[in-house]
């Protein structure tokens, strides 16, 4: 099995409450990344509803799981053998979710809802109840969160333990948890996080954020591509204008960053007999 990956950050911005025109923006975006030679694709969180919080509108444009988006992305994977990850707004009987989900050339190979709401998401979404799913490809094992849960360093710590290699997390970075917005590299705080955690987790981060004023809301952009060392692979894009970056990467690196020196082993060095993470019956 080959562990080398070309991977796309979509850094587009979709028209809130407007499926049908953001399922064309999605297409437009993957068509391009998989032209440039991406084998799998990420893109923003809440990308097909546009993000947005009233919970009437929302809930006339909600979709299952599987639904109109999961098809139509599982046609292009199956067109050039690839994967996407992406957020949308699911419906499931009477609650609304923000949902991520993995697709394949098979269909739906992967489903995630947000467990941790932002702001005035906590108005408008059921808190998660999938846990955080582990998704197989054909070159790795692959995490999946939203946005606000990377600001939870259990997340990806747990599914790193798990043997997650590449964490992708759909997002809509806004300012509001911390004052800044960009530093002098162009880096949100965001993006800073993911890099400390990509590095102390060992697994490669991927991370596609909204950009620009869209609606009420003024996204960071500053989309990241890290690696387990902490590394920034792609980006930080822009922090106002789309882009569709494609980077390669080999999910090897992750279980090579395990080992920093003959004694410096961060994941042999954990203490478990006095502290884990429990994730349903088992402790890690």
């Amino acid at each position: 099995m080959s562990t080398q990956i070309a991977l796309g950050l979509a850094q587009i911005s979709g028209e809130p409450y407007a499926p049908e025109i953001n399922r064309r923006l999605c297409e437009n975006a993957l068509v391009r990344a998989f032209d440039e030679g991406a084998d799998l694709v990420v893109l923003p969180e809440l990308i097909v509803s546009g993000y947005g919080t009233d919970a009437s509108r929302l809930s006339a444009i909600a979709e299952p799981v599987p639904g109109p988006t999961t098809e139509a992305w599982a046609r292009i994977a199956q067109s050039v053998g690839g994967y996407i990850v992406g957020g949308l707004c699911e419906r499931d009987g009477d609650r609304l979710f923000n949902t991520a989900v993995a697709v394949g050339p098979e269909g739906v190979i992967g489903h995630y809802r947000k467990a941790h709401l932002f702001a005035e998401e906590k108005h408008t979404f059921a808190p998660g109840d999938l846990g955080f799913p582990l998704v197989q490809s054909r070159f790795g094992t692959i995490g999946i969160c939203v946005c606000y849960d990377l600001r939870f360093v259990e997340v990806v710590r747990l599914m790193a333990l798990q043997g997650a290699e590449l964490i992708c997390v759909p997002t809509a970075w806004l300012a509001g948890f911390d004052e800044q917005h960009w530093d002098s590299e162009g880096m949100s705080p965001q993006g800073r996080g993911a890099e400390v955690q990509a590095n102390l987790n060992q697994a490669f981060i991927a991370a596609a954020s909204q950009v620009g004023r869209h609606g009420e809301y003024e996204f960071l952009g500053s989309s990241i591509l890290v690696d387990p060392l902490g590394r920034r692979v792609i980006g930080p894009l822009s922090g106002s204008g789309e882009q569709v970056v494609v980077g390669t990467i080999d999910l090897s690196l992750a279980q090579q960053a395990q080992s920093r020196g003959d004694l410096i082993t961060p994941r042999a060095d954990r203490r478990t007999d006095i502290y884990g993470i429990i994730v349903g019956d088992r402790v890690l």
